[in-house]
């Protein structure tokens, strides 16, 4: 952890993991940019989304399993800890590791807005950084706030940011790059928004 980021933490992470490990199973914690998150749980609608994606994702690449609810050892020397609505990985990936994973491997991590005033800095500002510091390949964001898919790949891990960043209405048909290889026809997700 940096000097800056030991002084804005708001605690340290073996904290947070023990906090966590406590918290019911109503609550889902995350510890990302040195700051504690309360994650929504989801709605019918954000599931939906997510087992939609998870069949996608089955059918084209069979070697893949997209992990729901996967907890991440992510950002600046991986002090974070996100927990990703999904997480694609090789099949028997994620075998015999913890609740906070390494995210080495990890092939593509995904997010579902929520409808909850904490979405945009979660999910749009502090997640991507954190996700392409730890270097994994793509991030594919499902906005259902602005009906959008945003696709983020070419993670920087140096700069703590993707290079390159692709944004699809719903309806439109989206390219999930290499190493993921996967095209997405988004139509049906105007069926999920409010």
């Amino acid at each position: 952890m940096t000097v800056m980021a030991e002084r804005t933490s708001q605690m340290q992470v073996e904290e947070f993991e023990e906090i966590a490990s406590k918290a019911p199973e109503t609550v889902m914690l995350e510890f990302v940019d040195g700051r504690i998150g309360v994650k929504s749980m989801p709605d019918g609608d954000h599931d939906t989304i997510t087992m939609w994606l998870l069949r996608q994702c089955i059918q084209a690449r069979p070697d893949l399993d997209l992990h729901p609810e996967r907890g991440l050892r992510v950002g600046s020397y991986r002090n974070g800890r996100a927990r990703a609505d999904g997480a694609l990985a090789p099949v028997a990936h994620f075998a015999g590791q913890g609740e906070w994973a390494d995210p080495e491997g990890v092939l593509m991590v995904v997010e579902v807005t929520s409808y909850d005033e904490d979405t945009d800095r979660r999910d749009r500002v502090e997640k991507p950084p954190a996700y392409a510091a730890a270097g994994v390949p793509v991030y594919l964001l499902i906005d259902r706030d602005s009906c959008t898919v945003v696709v983020h790949s070419c993670p920087d891990r140096e700069g703590a940011r993707y290079r390159d960043v692709h944004t699809a209405r719903f309806g439109e048909a989206v390219t999930l790059p290499e190493p993921v290889g996967i095209e997405l026809e988004t139509d049906v997700l105007k069926n999920y928004v409010r």
